[in-house]
């Protein structure tokens, strides 16, 4: 087999994959951790970095259909290393700021085009087109926990670089990193249009999307998931602070919580291959509402803490391999980045409003137990939106026209 072989048989796919989803996915999970030093080098305000981080979230979630619908066209490949680029940019610019522009431009603005050019919809749609087609939901789940492990590990790695050498440096040796999304892209570059031999055009399948209830329940349904992921992974090190614990709790804390993702993801992915998808989504939400309930009831010690890290973990980013199999497994891989790209803005959204509140409900009342509260009634209601939804294979023409 030759090299360029390697670089595109399927094994190899899922391993770039995995690569791609854990320098992008790990590397913006570092931001909570950032938040101190910048407020107190910088004096710009917590609830204004929080709200550059929330742009990010919302761009991400505004730009990621669009940058789909290239990938989907054009082949993934090109986009990526466009990613790539602003991703690392974006941290460049916020390592030298010096004051809020340049964090908003940076933190917001790049970072948010760069995560959207690498994330979820983009890699999981070309796993789903090499994946076997019956262990698709567990490549998906494989593929996603590569995420996971780079939480996992460049959360504490991050915390090291700060203590050591300062947040300044730090932003630069992730820039570095991220920068390695560039060169994966090439393993990465598969056209759509080789894998599937349906003549479906783009309209017609956005069309086809939009006429489908179910479509929409799990879009409103990921908002959720957005808000919980977003608000803990911003606010969590700050709330443990203000419950009087060391720093390290919480450092430790996300990086608990990055090591039980990869099991949650790993597991999503198996269960995925074997139970209805729509089911396990409401049951993971139902979870995560009764296990934050638990966490505000409880006393603040750093075994409680690092307990909650361990179950949320294990739900953490466990419906993202579900979610983006239940798009596939409607609506098939052929638009998979277009399709899944409009339920990550659902995403998006829930992200800006939880890193936005969670800053402006501390700045506000020098607490985030309101948020908490919205966290769990959110968890209830997306468990309830899943449990309804069609799930059923669409049927179609082998020889559907192209419009």
């Amino acid at each position: 087999m030759t090299t360029g072989q390697t670089a595109r048989s399927p094994l190899w796919i899922l391993i770039a994959a995995g690569i791609v989803l854990g320098l992008g996915m790990g590397v913006r999970q570092t931001y909570g951790l950032f938040i101190e030093p910048i407020n107190a080098d910088l004096g710009v305000s917590v609830a204004s970095i929080s709200l550059a981080i929330a742009i990010q979230n919302l761009l991400w979630g505004v730009v990621t259909p669009f940058c789909g619908a290239i990938a989907d066209r054009y082949g993934t490949g090109r986009v990526l290393v466009v990613g790539g680029l602003f991703y690392a940019g974006g941290l460049v610019l916020t390592a030298f700021a010096q004051g809020p522009v340049a964090v908003f431009a940076g933190t917001g603005l790049l970072v948010g085009l760069g995560v959207s050019a690498a994330s979820f919809p983009l890699v999981l749609s070309v796993v789903a087109r090499s994946a076997p087609d019956d262990r698709r939901n567990t490549w998906l789940g494989l593929a996603s926990a590569g995420g996971s492990v780079g939480q996992f590990l460049l959360l504490p790695g991050a915390q090291g670089l700060i203590a050591a050498f300062g947040w300044v440096n730090a932003l630069l040796v992730l820039a570095a990193l991220a920068f390695l999304i560039v060169p994966l892209a090439a393993s990465l570059s598969m056209k759509p249009g080789t894998t599937q031999g349906s003549a479906q055009s783009l309209s017609t399948a956005l069309e086809e999307a939009r006429g489908h209830g179910g479509y929409w329940l799990l879009t409103a349904g990921f908002f959720v998931c957005g808000f919980h992921v977003s608000f803990i992974a911003t606010h969590l090190p700050g709330y443990i602070v203000s419950c009087n614990l060391p720093a390290f709790v919480g450092a430790t804390a996300l990086g608990l919580i990055g090591f039980f993702n990869i099991i949650g993801g790993l597991m999503a992915g198996w269960l995925g291959q074997r139970f209805r998808v729509k089911y396990l989504l409401a049951g993971i939400y139902l979870a995560r509402a009764a296990a934050i309930t638990i966490f505000v009831l409880a006393p603040k010690v750093d075994v409680v803490v690092w307990a909650f890290s361990a179950t949320f973990g294990l739900l953490w980013l466990s419906t993202v391999p579900l979610t983006s199999a239940l798009v596939g497994q409607i609506f098939g891989p052929r638009y998979m980045a277009t399709l899944f790209g409009i339920v990550m803005l659902g995403h998006q959204v829930g992200a800006f409003f939880g890193a936005w509140l969670g800053g402006l409900s501390f700045d506000m009342t020098g607490s985030y137990d309101t948020v908490w509260w919205i966290a769990i009634l959110l968890g209830l209601l997306a468990a309830a939106l899943h449990w309804p939804i069609e799930d059923k294979t669409i049927q179609r023409p082998a020889t559907e026209a192209a419009s």
